[in-house]
């Protein structure tokens, strides 16, 4: 369809506008384009976001080269030996930024097919059906009968530690850096510090990792938190948690930090580069919200929606890092596709939060859906809880990868999957039988029935169903 122009306004007429093309964004409009859509698209920056572009992909990317690295140095028990191996981690850098600019050129194609528009600069909504582009050369307004804001989220700061992109650094800095630091420190124990944490210690870099709360990764289940900060502490991470981080002193290249205890002691570090990883921000900021009436979060600064991901506008929708959390780029896909359809007239249930998986890809991976055992059991659950252990899985003995388990959380009486927890290889491919048995809402009984292939680290989500009913064959 060719898009409709009209000198007298200078507005140019589409179906839907979406501001800015990350993965919730970009995945929206190559299905509302294959929905027969007159679609425009938004974005400052690079299709593809912050996810393809300073974040899930060029991280990855690296952390394959990491995983390369550690199993070279474990060759000898595999009766491989290598010697003189050298890392280079500018290589792995440059991998990164090759794997992710194909990827940006076959997401520009998926949009090109699908007839999708991509308009270049700052999107700002002036009415409930207009937002104004300013480009480089011009300035220029669209006009559409639906608008979705996609606008992302930002790396956070700490006030007392000042961002310079060169020795105090974000991930978006550090997913550039060829060299490696002498020795580094990490703030922030979620997902984006454990990642890093494995990458740098991996190529022998010293490494501390600080955490406020007491685990690493918090918001997951506490023993699979547990077991990760033991597997790290075997790699010579160091793991502060239930610590912060007071002061900062840069004394000829290296700084000196301060830190306090949950119970007020008080201890100094050196590191030469500290990486802040303490979480993400919403781009809400100078996009026109306030004129519009649409309603933003005074203390997570999210814009509010209903299940549907609607505004207080009846045709502006926000999906994505700006609407909620956890800020998951598979979410706001999923997030982007249920408005699409339904804006088509397509019958869907709306997405749960608590089926949106995660991830996390340092070594071992964890992963996990749905209510930890201990949020089940606050939210009022009976639960029954089980364990399988890979070290009683054959496949990962014949891999050399028995570190972790599957943890199942179910309700007691009917023996509904309420969460699953996972710690260990591939956990985030495991992790999608979960979502898949979540999302048909079975039991744990199903799973023990359902014939895994064997030998496979797959059968042990089969045997930790089994593991709910005392069942499991090989523990």
């Amino acid at each position: 369809m060719e898009k409709e122009y009209s000198e007298k306004s200078g507005e140019y007429q589409y179906d839907l506008l979406i501001l800015g093309g990350g993965p919730g964004g970009y995945v929206a409009a190559i299905r509302a384009g294959q929905l027969g859509m007159k679609v425009a698209v938004i974005e400052k920056e690079a299709i593809g976001g912050t996810c393809l572009h300073h974040g899930c992909i060029p991280s990855k990317a690296i952390i394959r080269n990491a995983e390369v690295l550690s199993l070279i140095q474990d060759a000898n028990k595999f009766g491989i030996q290598v010697d003189n191996v050298r890392a280079d981690f500018g290589a792995a850098i440059d991998r990164s930024q090759e794997v992710l600019g194909k990827l940006h050129k076959g997401v520009t194609h998926l949009m090109e097919k699908q007839k999708v528009e991509i308009h270049a600069g700052f999107g700002k909504l002036t009415g409930p059906k207009t937002i104004e582009v300013k480009g480089e050369k011009e300035t220029k307004t669209l006009r559409g009968k639906s608008i979705i804001i996609s606008t992302g989220s930002r790396v956070r700061s700490l006030p007392h530690l000042k961002i310079d992109g060169k020795r105090i650094l974000t991930s978006d800095e550090a997913l550039l850096r060829k060299d490696l630091p002498k020795s580094v420190l990490i703030v922030g124990g979620g997902a984006i510090g454990c990642e890093f944490a494995y990458i740098y210690a991996a190529y022998g870099v010293p490494v501390t990792i600080v955490e406020t709360l007491p685990n690493l990764l918090p918001l997951e289940d506490s023993e699979v938190s547990k077991l990760l900060e033991r597997s790290f502490k075997k790699r010579k991470i160091t793991v502060l948690t239930n610590t912060s981080v007071t002061a900062v002193k840069d004394e000829k290249g290296v700084f000196k930090i301060e830190f306090k205890t949950a119970d007020g002691e008080s201890e100094t570090r050196e590191a030469e580069v500290i990486l802040v990883a303490v979480g993400r921000a919403p781009n809400v900021e100078s996009i026109g919200l306030e004129t519009l009436g649409v309603s933003v979060d005074e203390k997570t600064k999210l814009i509010q929606v209903d299940e549907k991901m609607q505004t207080k506008k009846a045709n502006i929708f926000a999906i994505g890092d700006v609407s909620s959390r956890p800020a998951l780029a598979h979410g706001a896909m999923a997030q982007g596709v249920f408005v699409v359809e339904s804006l088509a007239g397509i019958a869907r249930t709306p997405i749960e939060l608590l089926n949106v998986p995660s991830a996390v890809y340092c070594h071992p991976q964890v992963a996990s859906i749905g209510l930890t055992e201990e949020k089940a059991k606050a939210a009022g659950h009976s639960v029954k809880v089980a364990k399988f252990p890979l070290s009683a899985n054959g496949k990962a003995l014949a891999l050399g990868e028995t570190e972790g388990f599957v943890k199942i959380v179910t309700d007691e009486k009917y023996g509904e999957i309420l969460g699953a927890h996972i710690i260990g290889a591939e956990a985030t491919e495991l992790i999608g039988e979960f979502v898949l048995a979540k999302t048909l809402e079975s039991t744990a009984a199903e799973l023990k029935q359902s014939i895994h292939p064997h030998p496979t680290l797959s059968e042990a989500v089969m045997e930790a169903g089994g593991a709910i009913f005392g069942e499991a064959i090989h523990s």
